[in-house]
């Protein structure tokens, strides 16, 4: 990246922790409403490589909340996609696309050279589960999403253990699957605190995402885009100071 567009990060951390995030590798998996904004936010970082994983396309029921979804990207790799932002914005990092979806089979090349970070943005709740574990198994640091859709309240949004989440279901699920897999739960995740109540019975059937290439048939959950995005940067920011922390 121009030495120019990173000064004023250089201002805000010095240049010690400027060049570890340099030198960071991070991987982001799941590129939808939450995961693209993460990747803005560490791409802007001038995080040095970022591995991009997500094997959908992008629809025109994504265009109000996703980053790559414009009337020009419809039906491209999200995974492509982010590549090609990550180089827009900063030549010189090293944009790894992969389109995969992830599960046992993949788990492997997704996680493969041991990466500083990874980023969990995934939507579906057994692939969701089942990366955590295997990373968690590997000793990986990770910050994983838990649910951002039908929220409203910006200023409920919190990073802890998922232990420590309330008023989830996702995380409730996710903490569910991770007992039975005897994996801890001391690990960094994005939440919110507001109750989502009523809103759940509210869902509807999006008849572009109801199928899968791979999963099971689900219903969409309404989100906005600023939350959406307000969970995304907010993970970049927590991973920011990860991988600058002092060891």
């Amino acid at each position: 990246m121009n030495e120019d567009r990173l000064a004023r990060i250089r201002l805000m951390i010095g240049e010690e922790k400027l060049e570890r995030l340099k030198n960071s590798f991070v991987t982001v998996v799941g590129l939808g409403a939450v995961g693209s904004y993460a990747v803005e936010g560490l791409a802007r970082s001038g995080v040095g490589r970022l591995r991009l994983v997500d094997f959908d396309v992008t629809r025109a029921s994504n265009i109000n909340r996703q980053l790559y979804a414009l009337g020009s990207t419809l039906g491209r790799h999200k995974s492509e996609l982010a590549a090609e932002r990550v180089l827009d914005i900063n030549p010189h990092c090293r944009a790894e696309a992969l389109n995969l979806f992830a599960n046992e089979a993949t788990f492997g090349a997704i996680l493969e050279g041991k990466p500083d970070l990874v980023i969990d943005a995934i939507d579906s709740l057994g692939p969701k589960a089942g990366l955590i574990a295997e990373m968690i198994k590997l000793g990986l640091p990770l910050i994983s999403s838990m649910g951002a859709a039908l929220r409203t309240d910006p200023s409920a949004v919190r990073v802890g253990s998922l232990r420590e989440v309330k008023g989830c279901p996702l995380a409730a699920k996710v903490r569910q699957l991770l007992r039975k897999k005897n994996t801890h739960l001391d690990f960094d995740c994005v939440y919110s605190l507001e109750p989502v109540g009523e809103l759940r019975k509210k869902r509807q059937v999006d008849p572009e995402t109801e199928y899968f290439e791979q999963g099971r048939k689900r219903a969409a959950l309404g989100s906005l885009p600023t939350l959406t995005g307000i969970f995304g940067l907010t993970i970049a920011n927590a991973a920011i100071q990860k991988l600058t922390a002092d060891k």
